[in-house]
């Protein structure tokens, strides 16, 4: 799918986002998480082992909400990892930069290094967004 001008320019700021999974019994599982919008893709980053992680591995469906001074968009699709660990800490340092700036990410990186990482990458399907409201 292709994301409007303004929808693209939201998302290329650092906010925060709201990553929802489906749990085994159905419920809804949130989390909050650090994204990149990279082309028609978001791309997230998790610790092995998290409940977003298995969640996903079981049910790949997600929902994505970003919301900042009144603006939101949300976006919904199929999510897929990639486990492979070049790729994966060198997207958690690439989204520790984004949120945290170079120095905190390379003091982060210390311990991130010393995790399996998981990299969840969503095509955007769907997307619904209400900007300029704040």
């Amino acid at each position: 799918m292709t994301v409007s001008d303004r929808v693209r320019a939201f998302l290329e700021e650092p906010h925060y986002a709201m990553l929802a999974t489906i749990n085994g019994d159905g419920s809804v599982q949130q989390t909050v998480v650090w994204y990149e919008l990279q082309g028609d893709e978001i791309m997230m980053n998790t610790a092995a082992g998290r409940l977003k992680e298995k969640n996903l591995r079981r049910d790949p469906r997600v929902s994505l909400g970003i919301e900042a001074a009144g603006d939101f968009v949300t976006i919904t699709g199929t999510a897929r990892l990639i486990d492979d660990q070049q790729t994966t800490q060198a997207d958690i340092h690439r989204l520790a930069v984004r949120y945290d700036g170079a120095a905190s990410a390379q003091r982060q990186m210390a311990s991130f290094s010393k995790q399996q990482r998981v990299t969840i990458r969503l095509p955007i399907a769907r997307v619904h967004a209400e900007l300029d409201r704040g």
